[in-house]
């Protein structure tokens, strides 16, 4: 689902839609589809505590030109042809609940915020490159890039997998709201002060796979490792560095 902060790596929200063009000609002047979904995954970045969450999910497309997706949120291809896409979204941070997790006493709460996204795809095929940064409107209040590559492993009529690696860049903004320490939370929780800086948050590697049981029905999994580094690593709020994630879903395609 289109919410972050998430283990999944950006890319996987969205995996195989930059290839359509290349293989569907021409594209379906409206595409879609809808299902239920389940995810497991940190109760906050840096957790060693895990959580389920059960969901709906969708994706709804115009040709080539408009999105509404619970996987990459509402928006427009400004450009975009058989090798590449850039466009405009709207995507949503979940913000932090400082009662998900024992670790949190004492932080305060990290309210859900909008975040408006610019993203870019390049298909060198079969590898596909993406980038994006977006601005968290409220809550964490930060910015967050994000690059990655990733290319289908194998594919047949019916079956397909997909692979690919992400890294994930912060400001010092978002890194002090998910990591850092203030003095007053640190009389209030016990940690000592910690201010972090701007820098790599975390690099990982992901999966998803994509099975057609016929011309309407599928299903999908998906599933993540990523590695906290740098300032989010050495964070006394971190309980783990290593973050993972599993998704699964069943959906009808119409």
């Amino acid at each position: 689902m289109a919410q972050t902060p998430a283990p999944l790596g950006e890319w996987q929200y969205s995996a195989g839609i930059a290839l359509r063009s290349m293989f569907q000609d021409p594209l379906p002047t409206w595409d879609g589809n809808v299902g239920i979904a389940v995810s497991g995954q940190p109760r906050y970045p840096g957790s060693s505590q895990y959580h389920i969450e059960p969901g709906p999910t969708f994706d709804l497309r115009y040709k080539d030109i408009a999105f509404l997706s619970a996987g990459e949120g509402l928006g427009v291809n400004i450009l975009h042809d058989k090798a590449y896409r850039v466009g405009i979204a709207l995507g949503y941070d979940v913000g932090r609940d400082q009662d998900s997790g024992r670790h949190l006493h004492g932080m305060g709460d990290i309210s859900p915020a909008a975040e408006p996204k610019l993203f870019a795809e390049y298909v060198l095929f079969p590898v596909v490159l993406r980038g994006n940064i977006r601005r968290g409107i409220g809550g964490n209040d930060g910015w967050i890039g994000d690059l990655s590559a990733y290319m289908p492993v194998y594919g047949s009529e019916k079956f397909f997998i997909f692979a690919g690696l992400t890294t994930t860049y912060t400001d010092s903004t978002y890194q002090r709201a998910y990591y850092g320490v203030t003095p007053l939370q640190s009389r209030r929780s016990g940690y000592r002060i910690f201010t972090p800086g701007s820098g790599f948050e975390r690099a990982g590697f992901g999966t998803n796979l994509v099975w057609y049981w016929n011309d309407h029905w599928f299903c999908t999994a998906e599933g993540a490792v990523q590695r906290l580094v740098g300032d989010a690593e050495s964070s006394p709020l971190t309980a783990s560095k290593v973050q993972l994630g599993l998704s699964g879903s069943i959906g009808y395609q119409f």
